[in-house]
């Protein structure tokens, strides 16, 4: 057999590497990454080109206006107000989780009894849909109404029923937003920070309770300075998860007809510029990749004080 005809065969056997293995591993991987590729990266990257054009009712625009797109959106009002909303979103539910949910990880951590149970149980909503339990709270518990869960309990205790998706003040919606939120990702970010607590030396705390040092004492000095790693990647989801908040604003606050003031976040103003009336794809995807760069730069931001603090 001559040299050039088996040369093929011998690359095709690196290919596809001893017993196969490369050969499987495309197989079970080529379908993720094309669909990967295909559904993720791809449209990123139109995105990006398409915030460079005047894209009206059209995803193949042929007018190039650089960065004139850019401009409008961070002078307009609207979306700069949509980001003031995350701010106070971001303020709201940030603290509350992170508190929550490492409250929980502890108390769940020190529990002796079930504690698999009550794991679970604090686990369970994560698996839940954000547009059903959005529309769950917004029409069985903070439906306005007398017949509400929330408003029944209110009656039970002799008080007026209260309007909670009214625009009036006080701003009852952010109770109904925020709830909602917390009952979605506490129990996920207290996984995180179980995992964490299982990583501390039990001796610590052993040797810290000889000296005297308990409770909130070994709470202070043995367990945050250790949950510290966990800590900065628990702010880190949260500020992103925040960014992204969409499906509880959209669904529970639509009722309006429009949107009270710092009642709708980027999500949803890009969402109504792109995809709304006139469907500004050029406008819409300068604001996407702006929101991008807001993310990336306090991602880069919580990793520097994260390499900081070690």
């Amino acid at each position: 057999m001559s040299t050039a005809a088996t040369t093929p065969r011998r690359l095709a056997r690196r290919l596809r590497g001893p017993g196969d293995r490369n050969l499987w591993f495309w197989v079970f991987v080529g379908p993720f990454l094309a669909g990967l590729l295909l559904f993720t990266y791809v449209p990123i990257l139109w995105s990006v080109a398409l915030s460079f054009f005047d894209a009206y009712n059209t995803v193949t625009p042929t007018e190039f206006v650089g960065l004139r797109n850019y401009a409008d959106m961070l002078g307009d009002a609207a979306f700069v107000e949509s980001l003031q909303t995350f701010v106070v979103f971001a303020a709201f539910i940030v603290p509350t989780t992170f508190v929550l949910s490492l409250g929980i990880a502890v108390a769940v951590s020190r529990t002796r009894v079930a504690q698999t149970f009550f794991r679970s149980v604090f686990f369970l909503p994560t698996a839940c849909s954000y547009v059903v339990a959005a529309l769950v709270w917004k029409m069985s518990i903070f439906s306005g109404v007398h017949f509400g869960f929330a408003n029944t309990v209110l009656g039970s205790l002799g008080i007026d029923p209260v309007p909670w998706l009214s625009v009036t003040s006080p701003p009852w919606y952010w109770l109904v937003v925020v709830s909602a939120r917390l009952w979605l990702q506490v129990g996920f970010f207290m996984i995180l920070f179980i995992a964490g607590l299982q990583r501390i030396d039990p001796t610590l705390y052993e040797a810290a309770a000889i000296d005297g040092a308990q409770g909130r004492r070994a709470f202070r000095y043995i367990t945050l300075p250790l949950l510290r790693p966990t800590s900065m990647a628990v702010l880190l989801l949260l500020l992103v998860n925040a960014f992204q908040a969409f499906d509880e604003f959209y669904n529970i606050l639509s009722t309006f007809g429009g949107y009270p003031p710092y009642a709708r976040p980027p999500l949803v103003y890009l969402y109504y510029t792109a995809l709304g009336a006139g469907q500004d794809f050029g406008h819409g995807s300068a604001g996407s990749v702006i929101l991008t760069a807001l993310i990336a730069l306090v991602a880069l931001a919580m990793l520097r004080l994260t390499r900081e603090s070690r």
